[in-house]
């Protein structure tokens, strides 16, 4: 008993004394664009935080756990306006903080991964979902929490196939970010036994249909615009720019289905996820925001997590270790999707569950059963490893 009395007070020495010590520092910043994108629905405009606001939960989170291991996150934000220089941002940040959350397009990133490159900041990208970022681009010092358009589309595809919607009537737009959209919905086609039947583009002509005349155009355009089209199950919009996909819904010519960029639309994270836990987490983010939680936050929200998981795994905050451990074959995490997540060795994506929602509800959850693959049923979703191109450097 006097031994066992000894050894609870000795241990109690320890904890008060590893209490006592100064807390381990571990700054994260988070680098992201000044203002919001303007999107078709006034319900849907995004919020000034977002993404950042989701970075600050975990941040929270990491702190709980980082009571009891001597360890304080703390979080930095900067927003690079238009013209701005997002290296320099970014190398502000680096002062600081070992670990940068990035929310930026794809060549602004690669710009500042490539001059942060010899100065041990690990990034993490948690907006831009261009595949070339984990293919011919990719690089060594950045971790992708975001989905890729591939793993977008599969997951879309999967369901669709799931159904026996097979047959898919493709309307393209004119944008870019339209037409690669389009290239992963075509490869996820062909992957999983799809026919698109025929192929749409719609012209973007800047016009503005939030006019008292506007809906009464939409609602005589799109049903011209879907009409003759061959037999076809689902009507699939790449319409990444956002100029005409929420308008197809209840307005083509024959009364199908619309999905890809409206309807029922793939995403890493939705407002209605309630499933695993997620009803408390929704919670927590709603009680701080005062608005739901979207993709973005959640993909902020999961980077920061990384780095508070591996941070508590290894009891360190420096980087190299941290980076190492996240990029090892012992790292998981959890992020309220029914499955931990672990990292793709060959280009550092994250592999996840892909929610299907309809704007009210999640519809269903890709991989779908019978998709099946010999490591892990998330590597069905996108590029696997014999198919890619990425060469870490």
């Amino acid at each position: 008993m006097i031994r066992w009395m000894v050894g609870l007070i000795g241990l109690a020495f320890a904890a008060t004394q590893a209490l006592a010590a100064d807390p381990i520092e571990i700054g994260v910043g988070y680098l992201g664009v000044a203002g919001s994108r303007s999107t078709l629905s006034l319900v849907e405009q995004p919020a000034e935080n977002d993404g950042v606001a989701g970075a600050k939960l975990a941040i929270e989170d990491n702190n709980t756990t980082g009571k009891f291991l001597n360890q304080h996150f703390t979080l930095e934000e900067r927003r690079i306006k238009a013209g701005e220089d997002p290296v320099q941002a970014a190398s502000a940040l680096a002062e600081k903080d070992g670990f940068i959350i990035v929310d930026l397009p794809a060549d602004a990133l690669l710009k500042v991964s490539d001059a942060l490159r010899d100065r041990g900041t690990l990034l993490f990208n948690a907006g831009a979902i261009d595949e070339r970022l984990r293919e011919a681009d990719c690089r060594a010092n950045v971790i992708h929490s975001a989905p890729t358009r591939s793993m977008l589309a599969d997951a879309l595809g999967q369901y669709l196939v799931w159904k026996k919607w097979s047959r898919w009537l493709l309307v393209v737009g004119s944008h870019d970010e339209d037409k690669l959209y389009a290239d992963a919905l075509r490869r996820a086609a062909t992957r999983f036994g799809a026919k698109i039947v025929q192929e749409r583009t719609f012209e973007d002509t800047g016009g503005a249909r939030r006019t008292d005349s506007g809906v009464t155009l939409i609602q005589r355009q799109m049903p011209v615009f879907t009409q003759q089209a061959p037999a076809y199950d689902v009507l699939v919009a790449a319409d990444e720019s956002e100029v005409f996909a929420a308008y197809l819904p209840y307005r083509t010519w024959d009364p199908r289905p619309v999905a890809g960029s409206a309807g029922l639309v793939p995403r890493s994270w939705d407002a209605a996820q309630d499933q695993w836990g997620a009803t408390q987490m929704q919670n927590r983010f709603m009680k701080l925001n005062s608005r739901r939680m979207t993709a973005l936050d959640m993909q902020a929200w999961t980077a920061v997590r990384m780095i508070g998981e591996a941070a508590s795994r290894t009891n360190s905050g420096d980087v190299k270790k941290v980076t190492d451990f996240i990029k090892g074959p012992n790292f998981e995490i959890a992020a309220f999707k029914g499955t931990r997540l672990t990292l793709r060795d060959w280009n550092l994506q994250l592999r996840q569950p892909i929610l299907l929602v309809d704007g009210r509800m999640v519809v269903s959850v890709s991989p779908q059963e019978g998709f099946l693959h010999q490591v892990s049923e998330l590597d069905t979703l996108g590029y696997d490893r014999p198919e890619s191109k990425c060469k870490l450097k």
